[in-house]
């Protein structure tokens, strides 16, 4: 074990796009696990959309990272010490450690990985807050029904991917949307959705009506902005909407919010935010078929992985300017 803990803090807050200077790697003792509690190693670290708005003064649904706090976010490991009943040294856990190689938590806060049925790193992805986000969305709020059609927004995400996959399992005719034709060829190909569609393509209106003729019955919406406004002007009688993320607004000094509300109107839509914290319940049972659809193939996912906790920072940048495909993840070393 090592004799000390490696970990990245918030070093200061943005001012506009946020740099890796906004960053600081720290050096310091290993943490004690408490009564209760258990010391994790940490190996994969999970680098999401929602760190962005955590790096800003900002109070939304969850307090922002103090100065000099590690950057908040979901792990994966091993147990190396536990003063917890219900944990053993060597069980795969995830929970949120944040980003540094060593971290304890109550045994409460950790979930176990079913590593006999997908990979550790699975465990921050498909099988983890990504795939239970799209769990949830999809399942719960669009709830979809054989031959009906479904489309996914950032369709090549950690998120987006699992969701067009749910929906495919469950019958529908599934199109993605996504930023190029590489993302576009890996959402048809690799995740077996029916079309994807880019939406800087000039004619991305034209492709939006030919590929959906006969109108969408569910949006599983990551982006907001224009792609959302041209989504909607498809939408279907008693569609559902799932309001899952709003990309096109960070960072954009100007976003620009849904301006077609007749559609939604005449068309009694039905349109939802969510946040998958508020569904504690959902979570075992949506990791438990997650996981069973990984082991039987019927659910495929790729990873982007960057190396060293110390590249987390880029990691981050990358994910936010597009650069990312499938789940970004760190491998800790």
């Amino acid at each position: 074990m090592a004799e000390t803990n490696l970990k990245v803090v918030l070093a200061s807050r943005p001012d506009g796009k946020p740099s890796t200077a906004n960053f600081r790697v720290e050096t310091g003792p290993l943490p004690e696990p408490a009564e209760g509690e258990v010391l994790v190693r940490n190996q994969w670290l999970s680098i999401d959309p929602y760190m962005r708005g955590r790096m800003m003064d900002i109070r939304t649904y969850a307090e922002p990272v103090a100065l000099g706090d590690v950057m908040v976010g979901d792990t994966a490991g091993v147990v190396v010490a536990s003063r917890h009943a219900d944990f053993a040294v060597g069980d795969a856990v995830a929970g949120p450690l944040g980003w540094q190689r060593y971290g304890t938590l109550p045994g409460q806060a950790l979930r176990r990985v079913d590593t006999a049925r997908v990979p550790l790193s699975a465990g921050l992805g498909v099988a983890g807050m990504p795939g239970v986000t799209a769990w949830v969305g999809l399942m719960d709020l669009c709830a979809p029904q054989a031959g009906e059609t479904v489309v996914v927004t950032a369709a090549s995400g950690g998120v987006g991917g699992v969701a067009g996959q749910l929906a495919r399992i469950a019958g529908c005719r599934v199109v993605g949307v996504a930023g190029g034709p590489d993302k576009c060829r890996h959402v048809v190909e690799d995740l077996g959705f029916d079309a994807c569609l880019d939406y800087r393509a000039e004619d991305f209106r034209q492709q939006l009506k030919a590929a959906v003729p006969q109108g969408i019955d569910c949006i599983f919406d990551n982006v907001g902005g224009p792609v959302l406004d041209a989504l909607v002007g498809r939408l279907k009688p008693f569609a559902r909407v799932a309001l899952c993320g709003a990309i096109s607004e960070v960072d954009n000094p100007s976003p620009t919010g849904l301006r077609r509300l007749l559609p939604l109107i005449v068309n009694r839509v039905k349109l939802q935010g969510f946040i998958v914290g508020d569904h504690p319940a959902r979570w075992p049972v949506a990791i438990d078929a997650l996981s069973g659809h990984v082991a039987a193939g019927r659910i495929h996912y790729r990873e982007t992985i960057a190396d060293g906790l110390e590249n987390a920072p880029q990691a981050l940048l990358d994910l936010l300017a597009g650069r990312s495909l499938g789940k970004q993840l760190v491998r800790i070393t």
